[in-house]
């Protein structure tokens, strides 16, 4: 009974690894227009614009131009279609342009998901950005805080650049607090606010959290889940985009990235890491 418990369970877990590789094979010929076209072109068009941590470039000189999990994505992509990968540089600006008049085939340039986004163009989300609250360690209101929550009261002032992406959401997330609205000095955060202690937690993206950390000693962040890494405040989609309307290419991209984000969650932490 033994060895056929074994056959039956390794059966079971290669019907499982094949099933996967399958539906991760591209759509047949007829069923994408646009794979039909990247096959035939011989080469998958990506827009590149440098975002951290999803997609770094490299200006050494030496190995791959970019890393990252946007470009581990984008590299499987190609290999999987039998194709080679051709950046096209994108600003700001184009990024998202670029995919209705058709000089890529997607933006891996990480865009965060947003309703005026999804209006011209479809996602392909593989992590998240997401905020938290730093300050002074030695700051008893931070101190005596156990989560974002306990922010919320009078005696607490808080900072946040106008006219910065936080702004509205400081102003909804914490309507008992004091706000005090600084004009922005270039800085990721008002970090001047803080160390002269004229407030008490200011605002700042996961990601530029961790070099920050580093440079200005003695702050203490919230939430303290992974050293902010794990926070849900202010979350937000990240991913690639392509033109809308293209159900079929749309569905295979989703069903590849779903595939790999274990390998991409990783790269992320990877880089990350190394921005310390």
């Amino acid at each position: 009974m033994k060895p056929i418990l074994a056959r039956g369970l390794t059966a079971l877990l290669l019907a499982g690894i094949f099933g996967s590789t399958h539906a991760q094979e591209p759509p047949a010929a007829g069923a994408s227009p646009r794979i039909d076209a990247i096959r035939k072109a011989g080469e998958l068009r990506v827009g590149v614009l440098q975002n951290a941590p999803w997609l770094i470039e490299n200006t050494t000189g030496n190995g791959e131009p970019w890393s990252g999990p946007a470009w581990l994505l984008a590299k499987e992509y190609a290999r999987l279609l039998g194709v080679k990968l051709s950046t096209v540089p994108v600003s700001h600006e184009t990024k998202v342009p670029v995919l209705a008049s058709n000089q890529v085939d997607m933006t891996i340039s990480p865009l965060g998901e947003t309703p005026e986004r999804l209006k011209v163009v479809d996602f392909v989300t593989y992590s998240t950005t997401s905020v938290c609250m730093f300050g002074r360690a030695d700051n008893a209101k931070l101190a005596k805080a156990t989560s974002v929550d306990d922010l919320n009261r009078p005696e607490v002032t808080i900072a946040y650049f106008t006219g910065g992406a936080e702004e509205g959401w400081v102003k909804e997330r914490f309507p008992k607090a004091k706000l005090r609205a600084v004009a922005s000095s270039g800085a990721t955060a008002p970090v001047e606010e803080i160390m002269a202690r004229r407030a008490d937690a200011a605002p700042i993206n996961r990601v530029p959290w961790v070099g920050l950390q580093q440079k200005v000693k003695g702050l203490a962040v919230l939430p303290k889940d992974n050293n902010c890494q794990g926070s849900t405040e202010k979350a937000s989609p990240v991913g690639l985009a392509i033109d809308k309307n293209q159900p079929a290419y749309l569905d295979w991209l989703r069903q590849v990235a779903k595939a790999r984000k274990a390998q991409l969650d990783a790269d992320e932490a990877r880089v990350i890491g190394a921005l310390k």
